[in-house]
């Protein structure tokens, strides 16, 4: 495992990326003062933005249904955890955009490559948030496990 972003998993199998860029913002606004330099106030943390890109073949790789996995969440409009695989939890993450470019086709139009690229936003205020908002998904993946099960069953 690379990456989750709520209970998809980047994996060689899935959708492995070959690059992830982050870019955290803070927000520093200057206040002008005459025959002295501008004097700065820390306001706290602004945008913290994740990039993935990556390079899938169909025939070794994720391919076509990784893709729509990822365009249902972002239709979704949720806030998704983002652990890395060696455990690290970036926080709740929104999915911003999802580009993809098929190339190298096969007869029937099927893209042999597929480029995507894929932005994420961070939307929480602190881990404290993060933990709450998992537990709520966690509720909510039980409850529609127990209706699936007392459909099967009955």
């Amino acid at each position: 495992m690379m990456l989750t972003l709520g209970m998809f998993v980047f994996m060689r199998q899935s959708l492995p990326y070959q690059s992830l860029q982050r870019s955290a913002d803070y927000q520093w606004p200057s206040n002008s003062r005459v025959g002295k330099r501008d004097a700065f106030q820390f306001l706290g943390p602004g945008d913290d933005k994740i990039t993935l890109t990556g390079d899938l073949y169909p025939e070794m790789t994720g391919g076509r249904l990784s893709m729509l996995a990822l365009y249902a969440m972002a239709d979704e409009g949720r806030a998704w955890p983002l652990i890395s695989g060696t455990g690290t939890i970036y926080g709740m993450f929104v999915i911003t955009n999802v580009s993809e470019t098929g190339t190298v086709f096969f007869a029937d139009g099927s893209p042999r490559k597929i480029s995507f690229t894929l932005s994420l936003t961070r939307v929480d205020d602190s881990l404290a948030a993060l933990y709450g908002d998992i537990g709520k998904q966690a509720e909510s993946l039980v409850g529609k496990a127990g209706n699936v099960l007392s459909l099967v069953g009955g």
